[in-house]
């Protein structure tokens, strides 16, 4: 049945301007932006067209025998994020973290995870630099160079969204360092990799930039 609110509906999408883009991306822009992102002749442990550092390319690495499978757990000190796996290793990426103050250490939940993710600032990013963020209070459209990059994992704390992500990033020079508002950034193919093989539902440790436990 037509109701009044498919009518108006209608109306406002014939009076929306012609040159205002969509809040969506269809899968057919992924693959055309996963291939502007990712290097030809990609390797996962090779590749490097970004200058990292070496010690932050990927590479598989021995775990301690009493963490989970599936968990990640980013250690804040050296950069790394380490993605357990069933046989006792762990595949080890480079990341950047959160600025002082703002890198939020604790154990979270991997609730949600999407591809070309649209990216909205949160209202204290843009009280914190208006001149950076306000322009994006409505969102920025997916795309290489959205804040969020090609992939993010949503981190939970019971059903509340913390706001805080592992994520792509537009800018993989900051590899290494303290960069962002408090979100785990990685390269953009690198967390193409991780993103394919994190569940749902697994648990993620991010531990503190002082060496400390959670």
């Amino acid at each position: 049945m037509f109701t009044r609110r498919h009518m108006m509906a209608a109306l406002t999408a014939l009076a929306a301007p012609a040159f205002v883009r969509p809040a969506f991306a269809a899968p057919n822009d992924w693959d055309t932006w996963d291939a502007q992102v990712t290097p030809a002749q990609f390797d996962l442990g090779t590749s490097n067209p970004w200058g990292l550092h070496p010690r932050f390319l990927p590479v598989r690495v021995s775990a301690n025998s009493d963490l989970t499978p599936g968990d990640v757990h980013v250690d804040a000190v050296a950069r790394y994020l380490y993605h357990i796996q069933d046989d006792g290793s762990a595949m080890r990426y480079g990341v950047a973290i959160g600025r002082d103050g703002l890198y939020e250490p604790g154990v979270y939940t991997i609730k949600r995870k999407t591809k070309w993710p649209r990216w909205t600032p949160t209202d204290a990013m843009i009280e914190r630099e208006p001149g950076k963020y306000a322009r994006w209070e409505e969102g920025m459209p997916p795309g290489p160079e959205n804040a969020l990059g090609s992939r993010a994992l949503y981190l939970y704390v019971g059903n509340r969204d913390t706001y805080l992500r592992i994520h792509g990033t537009p800018a993989p020079r900051s590899i290494g360092t303290r960069a962002s508002s408090g979100c785990v950034r990685m390269v953009m193919p690198h967390i193409n990799a991780l993103y394919d093989q994190v569940d749902t539902g697994v648990t993620a440790y991010l531990y503190p930039p002082d060496g400390g436990t959670l």
